[in-house]
């Protein structure tokens, strides 16, 4: 079940928004401790109570890589996951995993290149594991000729694509002007307009990834932070945000509503460096917004803002230290590490 990617210019492609109606979230299991500085039962704690945490109202598919990661993950997230063999690099999957759209109303699991963000973490398994869960998904591939990581773009489903300059225009992805990128993000992806930020949060492993800066939250509304105080490393970059989405129109030309939620602000890890915390990495699901908070000062009020954002949901803060890791070892949280499957029997997915 797989395309060819000479006839995606004319694909006719719709991306459902994240809060649209899920069938699935796929999520996956720390495997390769080598990976986390030796540790894996710290990662581990933060996926099992994301997991707990999305189980009552969503499926949640969690790939378990060997025999040791499959039995932990019995033990730990047994009787609310199904767990499901697979080989990964990591468990990055919003980057590695497929983006579920539909193609000419019918749906689609987009694959794009993976190279390892820019060639710093290529592992085995990362440029397979998309098409591996489209295939357990059965749902059909449509591939593209050039990189892109899920985290690295945020759309509202109608059309609008966020991203930053310091990844996609990166020389280490594709090589692109932005001229270049609207072109593909229009052919490829349905993209009407293109709102682009400069560059993402301090010791960002991606690049400046986007879903740790500035995320969709419904139709015409965009979440960003403000600095929790005045030691907060990203304080420029999120003045410069605030500044560039201020009076910003979505592809149907309608003022977008920016709503901000304060910083975890300096997040230090084991090492002393500064960790890319951020409270805009959640994940939507049916019913709930999980929210990585970091035992801030802020982040009781960062997580009220955010209920008032998604009033419909649920929205639950869990610790994240783990899955920030520290030095090459982690450096995301809970929308790095999911990826949702709509359903694709509800219509063209664009309702709240």
């Amino acid at each position: 079940m797989h395309s060819s990617t000479t006839d995606w210019p004319q694909a006719d492609i719709h991306l459902p928004p994240e809060w649209a109606p899920q069938k699935a979230i796929w999520t996956a299991w720390p495997a390769a401790a080598e990976e986390w500085n030796g540790d894996l039962d710290t990662p581990r704690r933060d996926v099992a109570a994301l997991v707990h945490a999305l189980a009552p109202d969503n499926r949640v598919h969690l790939l378990v890589d060997g025999l040791e990661a499959r039995q932990s993950a019995e033990r730990a997230v047994g009787d609310v996951a199904d767990i499901v063999p697979a080989a990964y690099g990591d468990i990055w999957l919003r980057d590695t995993g497929p983006l579920f759209a539909t193609m000419r109303g019918e749906p689609r699991a987009l694959r794009f290149h993976t190279n390892g963000w820019g060639g710093k973490f290529s592992l085995p398994g990362d440029e397979s594991v998309g098409d591996d869960i489209a295939r357990l998904a059965g749902v059909a591939t449509q591939a593209f000729d050039f990189v892109l990581e899920g985290g690295a773009i945020d759309h509202d489903g109608a059309g609008t694509i966020l991203t930053t300059r310091q990844t996609l225009l990166n020389p280490n992805r594709n090589g692109w002007s932005q001229a270049d990128a609207e072109a593909v993000l229009q052919a490829a992806l349905g993209a009407r307009k293109i709102l682009w930020i400069d560059e993402g949060l301090t010791g960002d492993h991606t690049d400046g990834h986007v879903d740790n800066i500035a995320r969709f939250a419904g139709p015409g509304r965009i979440v960003i932070q403000e600095p929790a105080g005045p030691d907060d490393p990203n304080a420029a970059v999120f003045a410069a945000i605030a500044r560039n989405l201020d009076g910003a129109t979505d592809a149907d030309g309608r003022i977008i509503e920016v709503v901000s939620i304060p910083s975890p602000g300096r997040v230090p890890n084991a090492l002393g460096e500064i960790s890319p915390a951020s409270h805009l990495n959640f994940a939507i699901a049916n019913g709930i917004v999980v929210v990585p908070v970091f035992g801030t000062n802020t982040q009781a009020e960062a997580l009220g803002r955010l209920q008032a954002v998604f009033p419909d949901r649920k929205v639950v803060g869990l610790p994240a230290a783990g899955l920030l890791g520290a030095g090459d070892a982690g450096g995301g949280a809970f929308h790095c590490i999911t990826r949702e499957e709509p359903d694709f029997t509800r219509g063209r997915l664009t309702t709240q």
